[in-house]
């Protein structure tokens, strides 16, 4: 048996398995093994620090069925709050390559905030046909793809049923989606519950998914659009945990939003270390 060790963390009660870089693991295998709650160690994901040549660090994200994701949120946290633990010396700010690009990071004891990159194609208003009935979905991609769906009554959805035939629907085909059901709670504050494509469930919150729910829900709450710097949305995750989104926006022509400088800010906390025997 080969022994790894690992970290086991947790942000907004989105939870990882965090290991160092192992040119001898094969990864996607290696997530299926160690997330499964009941023959593993149970996560919904599993990271990989690894040495960069353009950034201060690399990760890499695996999801529960083993497909490799381009970001996540939460695990950014994780890794960031990893990362200040592991090193002695560590910038205040420092860099993270990731599929999605580069992001920043900072910590302040087991709270980190991780710049995502910018959002790219937007697409509001789209009519989804599902389940005999239709749903206006709105589509961002936040590191990666994101449709937000407003609803009232956010605790009586079925978010796995409903969640999973969007995910699933030719609309976002080939990739799919992740799917967000968002409620707004009040100015400012929205809540938010979402299928993750790649755990194929609901988790208790998704970093990318809450910055998603955030972004559209100041796109469509604001009346018209004019530009802002440093606005601010908080986001109520189904673990409790409330997120606080802030970004910046510019207005051009035909009111198409611009948002850059986007910040994702929660805990990365510890949950247990040990090893694991593959």
């Amino acid at each position: 048996m080969k022994k790894i060790l690992f970290h086991k963390m947790q942000g907004a009660g989105n939870d990882f398995v965090v290991i160092d870089h192992d040119p001898q693991l094969d990864y996607a295998a290696l997530a299926r093994k160690v997330c499964d709650r009941h023959m593993g160690i149970g996560a919904d994901g599993l990271i990989i620090l690894d040495r960069s040549s353009t950034c201060d660090q690399r990760m890499r994200i695996f999801n529960a069925d083993g497909s490799e994701a381009e970001m996540c949120g939460n695990g950014a946290r994780c890794l960031a709050v990893y990362v200040v633990n592991k090193f002695a010396l560590v910038p205040e700010v420092f860099t993270v390559e990731t599929k999605a690009g580069i992001l920043h990071a900072s910590v302040n004891g087991d709270i980190a905030s991780v710049q995502l990159s910018d959002p790219q194609n937007y697409r509001p208003n789209i009519e989804i046909k599902v389940a005999g009935q239709k749903l206006t979905g709105h589509f961002i991609n936040t590191g990666v793809p994101h449709v937000v769906v407003f609803v009232q009554g956010l605790q009586e959805m079925d978010v796995d049923g409903l969640g999973r035939l969007i995910r699933q629907h030719s609309l976002f085909a080939p990739k799919g989606t992740n799917v967000n059901f968002v409620e707004k709670v009040r100015d400012g504050v929205v809540a938010v519950r979402t299928y993750e494509r790649g755990v194929e469930a609901e988790t208790l919150a998704c970093g990318t998914g809450s910055v998603a729910a955030a972004l559209v829900g100041y796109l469509h709450s604001s009346g018209k659009l004019a530009p802002q710097q440093g606005a601010v949305i908080r986001v109520a995750t189904k673990s409790g945990e409330v997120l606080d989104v802030t970004f910046d926006l510019d207005v051009l022509d035909k009111d198409r939003p611009v948002i850059t400088n986007v910040w994702l800010k929660g805990s990365g906390k510890l949950i247990c270390k040990g090893e694991y025997y593959l």
